[in-house]
């Protein structure tokens, strides 16, 4: 008789729109690994509770996302460089007597502009829109690739200025208040708030598209988000959903959990023709 599979899944409130348990199946199934992913819907004040007692019970990974991946940090008994840097967690994995916190967020976005699409962005100009835990995830990764400067920009300009600085070891960094964007082409800009999946968009100056800039959104969805629509509108060269990113970063977490790294290329496209993503 075989062992049971082994155990992962992803915790998030809510989190029945996740999909992590697709992905992660096809990449089992694509490197035939023994494992079963679930989702699991986990109140905030559960969160710690629940992840030590998933490790308890056996369980050899997870994948954090909203509202957790703060709380994740203080769940975790070591972080990588790159969950510290960024003060947020996105994977959990078993290490030794203990938990281990990672993030792959901003590896999984580097691979999707590097390798699938083909981006530079040394000595290019990027704007990120929103200072939360999104943000923090993807700068590291992004300053490592050497762009001219990176703006971030938020509705409340101090927390801008307080993300720039706390990476302002690492490159070029500027924290501005939206009214403060300035209105000259970025190269890249980068959409990490989750506005525009309720149709909301951050008061971006039309001036800072080109025909040459790339637009990418972090969030995803069924149809163009309004951050995707507005680009678009805008005259941008390409506008993106964050659908790359998001197979991307769990084919790292699957990496860290299971020793091997899935071909996402097929799972992508998958993805994209399950959601009839546009």
């Amino acid at each position: 008789m075989s062992a049971a599979p082994d155990e992962y899944g992803v915790f998030g409130h809510p989190v029945s729109h996740s999909l992590s348990p697709f992905i992660h199946g096809l990449f089992a199934r694509q490197t035939g690994q023994a494992m079963r992913y679930r989702a699991f819907d986990v109140a905030p004040a559960e969160f710690p509770a629940r992840v030590r007692d998933f490790f308890a019970q056996g369980g050899r990974g997870l994948n954090v996302t909203l509202p957790h991946k703060i709380a994740a940090v203080e769940v975790a008994d070591e972080l990588t460089a790159r969950a510290a840097h960024a003060a947020a967690v996105n994977t959990l994995a078993t290490k030794g007597d203990g938990i281990l916190g990672d993030n792959t967020d901003g590896a999984g976005l580097v691979r999707d502009l590097c390798d699938n699409l083909g981006m530079v962005i040394t000595n290019r100009r990027v704007l990120v829109i929103g200072a939360g835990g999104a943000t923090r995830g993807i700068l590291a990764p992004i300053l490592g690739l050497a762009p001219a400067t990176v703006v971030i920009a938020n509705r409340t300009a101090e927390r801008a200025e307080a993300l720039a600085a706390a990476f302002a070891d690492l490159g070029s960094t500027q924290g501005v208040g939206f009214d403060y964007i300035e209105a000259v082409p970025f190269d890249l800009i980068i959409n990490a708030t989750s506005a525009s999946l309720s149709g909301e968009m951050p008061p971006i100056p039309a001036e800072a598209i080109s025909g040459q800039t790339i637009c990418y959104d972090l969030a995803y969805g069924q149809s163009a988000t309004a951050f995707v629509r507005w680009a678009r509108g805008q005259g941008c060269a390409q506008a993106l959903q964050g659908l790359g990113m998001l197979v991307e970063q769990a084919a790292e977490s699957f990496r860290l959990w299971r020793g091997v790294r899935p071909a996402t290329g097929a799972v992508l496209e998958v993805l994209k023709e399950r959601l009839g993503a546009v």
